[in-house]
């Protein structure tokens, strides 16, 4: 007859039930955050471990009586934090081998409750976007965002996988810059049909609302009052972002595309990724300028439609300006795709005379702005159409000429020269491998504004939405 091991007690094990509203500053959470972080140091890069495994032992406890002290506070999540227990166990005794948490993921469905205001304990080894591509437990304590305008929005942008959340405690993995929580970081034997991928909104409004007002400060930007408003009141901004994200995201694989063209695992020149990105961007772009242009034609809006009329001029000013202030000279200048994105959304406004930067100011002529906006993504459309009839390179090839028609390339660049027949006549990773890393330099302007938001973009790390 088999017998279970009773877990050693812990110091510190908390009895009692957790309230979920004050779960961040619990016992329970605590235990189970002080552990996970723990048990990173001894985890290898695949996230096993093979040194101090009694430490590991001690650290997993932790872990499963923290989850298990805060589980009641999560009964729509029960399925999953039973599952996670689970994996846990499985791996301590599989020896604390690559680990395996498949049962626990497939469990987590927070798609299904997307409701304002309802938490999420979540723990899996798995590697953050932008923060480390090792394989660590990782613990965060989550909200979602849902106000009611965004689910009435989503009736007719629907995007079933979606999910919007709020970052209230979180283990190192995420005190970096990712602001996404997606199921395939996750270690696990085999890739299940994934169900949902989640955003941090509230990091991405808080960052926004730092960088703008720094930038617009450097730059002498007077911004419109709506524009101002985002800087001033968080909870406006994470709605702005929810609404972007959520059209941005249901627009990847939707439209007159090449086939299959932007799987990740493809390796192609990074600037298809910078117009993919942006191609989504700017169709959030378009369809917030309809959405606005209808409902304030209505003379009787409900309040929902009113909200949804406010945000939907917001988001507007958000992704022009956190491309241009943000995405241009965030990261490295090594194939850097959103950066370049960035990069063709300024230089384009210049170029058609809605952007200035005259006397030391930047400013804009907002009543042409949209249909500049809308003019490049009509272009990116068109590229994408006309490339249903192309070959592969002969798409990225068309692609380059789209961008090099408003920004630069580096003077050394083989493409701008016209690429050789050998690389022509070849295989496409002879095209790729000819890309510069930094094929599209900082402009002088994008240089001088860089140095000056140098500290301010590195102070966005960890930056989560009560910090001002």
């Amino acid at each position: 007859m088999s017998t279970v091991a009773t877990p050693p007690t812990i110091i510190g094990m908390p009895e009692v039930v957790e309230d979920p509203r004050t779960a961040p500053d619990s016992a329970a959470w605590r235990l189970l955050k002080d552990a996970a972080t723990s048990l990173q140091d001894l985890q290898s890069a695949d996230g096993s471990i093979s040194a101090d495994q009694e430490a590991a032992r001690e650290h997993v406890a932790a872990i499963i009586a923290g989850i298990r002290a805060l589980a009641p506070a999560f009964p729509h999540d029960a399925a999953y934090l039973d599952a996670s227990i689970a994996d846990f166990e499985r791996w301590e005794r599989s020896g604390f081998g690559v680990p395996d948490f498949l049962d626990s993921l497939v469990a987590f469905q927070p798609q299904r409750h997307r409701v304002d205001g309802l938490r999420h304990l979540v723990v899996f080894p798995m590697y953050t976007q932008n923060g480390s591509r090792e394989r660590k437990v990782e613990a965060v304590l989550v909200e979602v965002i849902w106000p009611e305008f965004i689910d009435a929005l989503e009736q007719t942008y629907t995007n079933r996988l979606f999910v919007s959340l709020r970052l209230l405690d979180f283990t190192p993995g995420y005190d970096t810059n990712s602001a996404v929580l997606f199921p395939e970081t996750v270690a696990m034997r085999e890739v299940p049909t994934f169900t949902w991928g989640a955003i941090f909104q509230d990091r991405e409004a808080a960052r926004y609302r730092r960088v703008v007002r720094a930038a617009s400060e450097i730059t002498r930007l007077d911004l419109p009052e709506a524009a101002a408003r985002l800087l001033d009141d968080q909870a406006l901004a994470e709605k702005t972002f929810v609404m972007w994200d959520l059209i941005h995201d249901r627009t990847h694989m939707r439209g007159d595309l090449p086939f299959d063209p932007f799987m990740i695992k493809q390796r192609m020149p990074y600037f298809l990724y910078s117009l993919e990105e942006l191609r989504c961007d700017l169709t959030a772009f378009r369809e917030c300028v309809s959405i606005e242009r209808r409902l304030s034609a209505e003379s009787d809006l409900t309040a929902t439609d009113a909200e949804m009329l406010e945000h939907a001029g917001l988001v507007q000013y958000a992704v022009i300006f956190d491309r241009i202030f943000r995405f241009a000279i965030t990261g490295t200048r090594e194939r850097n795709y959103d950066g370049l994105g960035g990069q063709l959304l300024f230089a384009w406004l210049h170029r058609r005379g809605v952007l200035h930067w005259t006397d030391t100011s930047l400013a804009f002529e907002w009543e042409r702005v949209a249909d500049a906006v809308i003019e490049l993504a009509d272009a990116i459309d068109r590229l994408y159409w006309e490339s249903i009839d192309r070959p592969k390179v002969a798409h990225w090839l068309a692609a380059y000429d789209l961008v090099r028609e408003t920004v630069t390339p580096h003077p050394a660049s083989r493409w701008a020269r016209g690429l050789p027949d050998e690389i022509l006549a070849g295989p496409p990773k002879g095209y790729t491998d000819a890309v510069l890393d930094d094929e599209f330099p900082l402009s002088m302007f994008f240089e001088a504004l860089e140095k000056k938001m140098r500290p301010v973009i590195a102070s966005t790390a960890g930056i989560r939405g009560t910090d001002d």
